[in-house]
This record gives C-alpha cells, structure tokens and sequence, in this order.
C-alpha cells in the first residue's frame, strides 16, 4: 500500500480524533468530592448553654449610717477580713458650712447680745447676793434679840423666810448667769469656719464601719476621703468560698430547666471542666435588651459549684464562665454530626455513601445538640455519610472522599 495516498486527509482527522477525545474527557461525569463522617455509637448529651458570672452567695453592703466626712479607706479589695473586729472605713463629723458677709455679722451680733445678757445676769447675782447677806446679818440680829426677849419668835420666822427667799433667788441668778455663758459659746460656735481646730480633738465622736463577716473585702465603692450621705454604699464584703454562678436563660429555656438539674462549667481559666448543680430557677422574669437589640424575658438560673474547692479556688465574685444544663444524657447513642442532615420535606435526611455513589436516605433523628444528632432509624453503625452536601451531590452521583 502506497501511504503517500493518505497524507493529505491523515493530518486533519487525527487532529480531529484528539479535539474529540479532549472533549469527551472534559465533559464525562467525574466523581464529586465530599467530606465524610461515619456513623458511630458513642456517649452523647443535650444541654442548654449560656453565659453565666460567679458571685459571692451572700455579699454583705456597708453604708454610710449617717452623713459626715469619710476617711480615706485603706482597706483594699482582696484584704481578709474578720466579722465585727476588722475595722473597714470610719466617719467623722462634717466640717461647718461657708458664711457670707451678712450671716457673719448677724452672728456676730447675736454673740454681742449673749455677753450683753450675761452681764445683766451677773449684775442681777450680784443684787442678789448682797440682799441674802443682809437677809442673813438681819435673820443673827433677830435671834439674839428673840433671846433677850425683847422680840418675839414670829420676827424671827419672818427673817428665816426672807434667808430662804433670798437664797433661793440667788441659786436662780447663778443658773442664769451659766445659762448666758452657755448662749455666748452657742453663738460663738456658729461662727467657726470649715477647717478651723475648734473643734478639738475628734477622738471617741467618730463611727467605725466593722467587717459585718469573715471573708474578703471584694469591692471599695468610695475609697478617697469625700462627705457621705445615710445610705450611700462605701464597699461590699463577703466570703469567696461561697460561691455560685448566675445564669440568665431565656424565659423559654428556663421552663426547661429544673432544680438538681446537673450543670457542666467550662471556660472558666482553669484545666478541665467543673461540675455544678442548678439549685433554683428565679420565679420573676426580667425585660432585658440583647446586643442584637432584641427585647427577651430573661429568667435567672442559680447554679451551685459541686466540684471541690481546690480546683477552683482562682475563682471570684463577678468572672464569667459558660454553663451548659444537662437535658438528657445518652452512654450509647448512634449518632452522626448534624452537618449531614437537612429536611426532605417534613422528614430528616442524609446521602449515605454507597459503592462510592451518593444514596438519599430518610433518617428518623432523636435528640440534637450543637454537633450531633440523634439517629434512631435509617442508619446503621459504620454507614458513611456526606457532610454539608452542596449542589453538585444528589442521589446517585458518584462521590469521592477529599
């Protein structure tokens, strides 16, 4: 055979013949790849979680019983303290308010009346004593002549009287004399201006705020010296061992939780979890604004700490951690991860992997939490199933593991 008869058609239809192959292999059905997880018997469990702050069980206010000047505190939060001995922060007296011009003057006036009265108090003693001691020379020559009888008892009855008259006159001059002295020191008193050292040493005039119970001083409101009022919170004591967590679900998680509810603490700063038990469920909801903005009825879930307390012991009032309810609680549950199912109409559903092909299957699925589920009918242990199938996976498609 002459192959030079073939040479001008040979070229183009091999060229042909590959164009064709190239497309052929670029258009054929290729296997889509897909993750893959196995399903498998293992313990699993359902719980609702949140965020949840530690807090002392009883913390203890001390406020201001009345108003006046706070010293410094120099206790600091942390410092160990002891019930009715240690001594937290002490109040003085206030210093006088300011005057202006006329207020001083007008006092100034009135301690110039007080001295003016006392000097008429003590002119009107004085009247007084010289009346009693010629009430008294008056009442000795009285008796002697009732002696000699030349008068008669009834003028020395008369002289006692008049003594006792007198007597008691003066006591009642004296007592108003004092009684302006004191008025000129009243009066003088108001005069003081702030930070004057009238008033002398303060020793045994201040009040001491004592520890109310053992334990830590957890928080100084007011630490600097300033002037207080009644009521107004100056640090908050209590005891640190005694701690529990407050958890606030929404109102319709909380209706699921029940006291002796058992409670797994995580995220708290220290090596493994903690175990916790909820011990109440508030009965009061409260209106609160999400950082979504959303409003929710919130509900306060209190959590006791029922781990020993030496694997928590870094632990004080106001940390956050997470608190997840325990629901329901499986030991061996087939389970797959919930990124494989998705709803087929009213019912569960997942592609199991079957000779290397995608096969739909309806799941019945049981309990589910964040990265399980559930799985009590369509599947059997070690049956492989697709994760978060996409488009390109449907029933029958061939499938490779990535």
């Amino acid at each position: 055979m002459d192959l030079k008869r073939f040479r001008p058609w040979a070229w183009p239809a091999g060229i042909s013949l590959l164009v064709a192959a190239g497309l052929a292999f670029s258009f054929w059905p290729r296997a889509a790849e897909v993750d893959v997880a196995e399903a498998t018997r293992a313990p699993m469990m359902t719980a609702i979680s949140d965020d949840g702050i530690t807090r002392v069980r009883e913390v203890f206010v001390l406020s201001a019983p009345i108003a006046g000047k706070l010293l410094r505190v120099e206790s600091h939060a942390g410092d160990f303290i002891e019930a009715r001995k240690t001594v937290v922060a002490t109040i003085e007296p206030s210093d006088p308010a300011f005057l202006d011009s006329r207020a001083q003057r007008q006092l100034g006036f009135t301690v110039s009346a007080a001295r003016a009265a006392r000097d008429l108090a003590k002119a009107s003693l004085q009247g007084r004593e010289a009346e009693q001691k010629l009430a008294a020379r008056e009442l000795g020559r009285a008796r002697e002549l009732f002696s000699k009888g030349v008068v008669s008892k009834a003028r020395v009855d008369t002289a006692e009287a008049s003594l006792s008259a007198l007597d008691a006159a003066v006591a009642t001059a004296r007592a108003a004399l004092r009684q302006r002295e004191f008025e000129i020191q009243t009066a003088e008193a108001a005069l003081i201006s702030p930070g004057a050292s009238a008033a002398g040493d303060r020793t045994g005039c201040c009040i001491q705020l004592r520890a109310p119970a053992n334990g830590q001083l957890l928080r100084v409101l007011q630490e600097n010296e300033s002037i207080v009022m009644p009521g107004q919170p100056i640090a908050e004591v209590g005891d640190p061992s005694n701690l529990e967590i407050v958890v606030d679900l929404v109102s319709s998680e909380a209706v699921q939780v029940a006291e002796g509810d058992e409670v797994i603490i995580s995220q708290w700063g220290g090596q493994g979890d903690l175990k916790g038990r909820v011990r109440r469920v508030e009965p009061f909801g409260q209106q609160k604004v999400s950082a979504l903005g959303i409003e929710e009825r919130r509900v306060n879930v209190l959590i006791d700490i029922t781990s020993p307390r030496a694997e928590w012991a870094r632990l004080g009032h106001g940390f956050q951690v997470e608190a997840a309810i325990v629901r329901w609680r499986g030991d061996s549950v087939l389970q797959v991860p919930v990124g494989a199912l998705f709803r087929q109409g009213k019912d569960w559903a997942v592609y199991r992997v079957d000779a290397n092909r995608a096969r739909l299957t309806t799941v019945v699925a049981g309990h589910l939490n964040d990265a399980v589920a559930e799985i009590t009918q369509g599947l059997e242990p070690g049956d492989r199933v697709i994760l978060h199938p996409g488009e390109s996976v449907s029933d029958g498609v061939k499938v490779v593991a990535r």
